[in-house]
């Protein structure tokens, strides 16, 4: 079903021997696809704390197979007056006090995770970036918070369109939960370590490659182009 998540680069071919439908800056229309998982201390973007962020770049290599590339992560303190939900920390686990997190504040970590999304991007050719997320507004709603929150102005993120792995899944695979979506997959998938915005974020970029790659491998990418009618005059007059 197309190439491992794992596959390496194994040539130097420049870019220009490489088709532009292998080109990750051709395969999104120009966006730069970023995996973001958060863990949070409710539901409410507006009012509830942000306690981890996640960011995993992707790559594609000169054949067109989509894989995972670098990530950050940040446990972040909660900001002024913000709101812990008790249920929400029971669920992930978090005690956003504990000194051993080595927490930073959001605007610290919004500023590094920026840099380096732009950094990548820029690399890859892309003019923006866009978030991949399972469930992905929900990610979306608390990073732009973030930002609203810290001020921050270089925020490389389209501000409304994400790429939703979960409604992906359900098209996929039939499943919406990232546990039976990654199941579903092949991908392992434990239980003790989720809930973790990083491990929650490289599931999620595998996932996302997978069906990407799988897309691929059926023949979806890149589309075939309709002929032209020159095309079809040479072949009737033949």
């Amino acid at each position: 079903m197309g190439a491992p998540l794992s596959l390496a680069v194994t040539t130097g071919a420049p870019v220009t021997d490489i088709p532009t439908f292998n080109l990750l800056s051709e395969r999104f229309r120009g966006y730069y696809p970023v995996v973001i998982d958060v863990e949070t201390a409710g539901f409410n973007a507006k009012t509830d704390a942000l306690l981890e962020i996640a960011a995993m770049t992707l790559k594609m290599d000169e054949d067109g197979w989509l894989m995972p590339d670098e990530v950050v992560f940040f446990n972040v303190e909660p900001f002024a007056g913000a709101n812990l939900e008790k249920a929400a920390l029971e669920f992930t686990g978090i005690d956003p006090f504990n000194p051993l997190r080595g927490a930073v504040d959001e605007s610290e970590a919004i500023t590094e995770i920026f840099k380096f999304i732009r950094t990548g991007q820029k690399k890859a050719g892309c003019k923006r970036s866009i978030l991949v997320g399972h469930n992905a507004t929900f990610d979306h709603n608390f990073l732009m918070a973030a930002v609203d929150r810290t001020g921050n102005k270089r925020n490389p993120f389209h501000p409304f369109s994400t790429f939703d792995t979960a409604a992906l899944a359900a098209l996929v695979y039939g499943q919406t939960v990232l546990k039976k979506a990654c199941t579903s997959a092949g991908i392992e998938f434990s239980d003790k370590e989720a809930h973790n915005a990083e491990y929650d974020t490289r599931k999620t970029a595998d996932l996302f490659c997978k069906m990407i790659n799988q897309w691929k491998s059926l023949g979806g990418w890149p589309l075939a182009l309709p002929e032209t009618d020159d095309a079809q005059n040479e072949e009737t007059n033949e």
